[in-house]
């Protein structure tokens, strides 16, 4: 099969999207986040060939992509007065919402779960893609399962290159981690992955936010989970991440202590000249966590290489995006963190 790979601009783009979308086939799509792998999201047939593309495990839900905040209720019900106020602030946007299922929606797309997970992107030419398709288009990461997730057209190519039809290339994604999911279903709203919209921001409209288990920490591989990221190892590359903590000396004092041939150092832009020597690759600037944000997954990819041994990853700390940085490398690193501080 040939991949094409046509420009958002191209005026034929979207139509061509849309129509092979309608015909059951994979596509992938652009958004603020990440690059999705795209199909008709009601369609049982088009989502099972999702799961064949990525390698992705049966129980690990997949979230419908709408292109107008109205058409929740075509694929929810039960919806609380506050997701129409996180609708009314963050949509179109890098939120995603878990709500009860209409029966419209087939249990493949929600690994057999009474809910389901929704958001609106804020991506001109997706929305207008899904808006011609017709259908919420079912679009997880377009990386291959487990792998560091896509953020240029090139990237999806690496990975899916004569096994989908076509790539919608958007250009470098600027949010560069995925959406944020909450869910909606309990008495208390609960976060079960950080991303570009904050817990901060949430609170702001919510009030009262729980966090899950899974963002902070590894869970059972036999847990049910209500939404994507949040159960297997994520993100990583082939080889063994660690994360080394601490101030910039000390965290520096360790790598190099225990840094060999065939190591690599993921720092940021302001640690570089600490790693002199040892292959150091900065993803951004500590200063403006954003760039960390947008940065990460091509750096990972970057070093997905044979040649390449172990990972020692600086991460940023604190709230707000940093926060969901730090979740993907953490989950990248399955929660191996060392104290660059107490460690000898």
């Amino acid at each position: 099969m040939e991949t094409l790979v046509i420009s958002a601009n191209d005026k034929q783009c979207a139509e061509t999207a849309a129509e092979l979308l309608k015909q059951g086939q994979l596509v992938a799509l652009p958004t603020e986040t990440v690059y999705g792998l795209g199909a008709d999201g009601l369609n049982p047939e088009a989502v099972a060939k999702i799961f064949d593309a990525k390698g992705r495990p049966q129980d690990n839900p997949l979230i419908l992509h709408i292109a107008d905040p109205k058409d929740l209720e075509k694929l929810c019900h039960h919806i609380p007065e506050s997701a129409w106020r996180l609708v009314e602030t963050f949509w179109p946007g890098p939120l995603t919402m878990v709500l009860p299922a209409k029966e419209i929606v087939p249990k493949c797309t929600t690994a057999g779960l009474p809910t389901v997970a929704v958001r609106c992107p804020d991506n001109e030419i997706t929305r207008q893609i899904i808006a011609l398709a017709g259908v919420p288009i079912a679009a997880p990461s377009a990386n291959l399962s487990g792998k560091p997730s896509t953020t240029t057209a090139q990237h999806v190519l690496n990975d899916h290159k004569g096994n989908i039809p076509m790539i919608v290339d958007g250009g470098a994604c600027r949010v560069g981690v995925e959406s944020t999911i909450v869910d909606l279903t309990e008495d208390t709203p609960r976060l079960l992955r950080p991303g570009g919209i904050t817990p901060e921001q949430l609170q702001a409209v919510l009030g009262e936010l729980t966090v899950d288990k899974a963002v902070t920490a590894q869970i059972d591989k036999d847990a049910v989970v209500k939404a994507p990221g949040m159960k297997y190892k994520h993100y990583a590359p082939q080889c063994q991440v660690v994360i080394v903590s601490g101030s910039r000396e000390k965290a520096a004092e360790y790598i190099r202590r225990h840094y060999t041939s065939g190591d690599r150092v993921l720092c940021f832009q302001e640690e570089l000249p600490l790693y002199a020597g040892c292959n150091p690759l900065s993803y951004g600037k500590e200063a403006d966590v954003a760039t960390l944000s947008a940065g990460l997954f091509d750096a990972l990819r970057q070093l997905d290489d044979p040649s390449v041994h172990k990972v020692y990853a600086r991460c940023p700390v604190g709230g707000g995006i940093a926060y969901a940085v730090q979740n993907r490398l953490k989950k990248a690193a399955a929660f191996q963190i060392i104290d660059g501080e107490a460690a000898v």
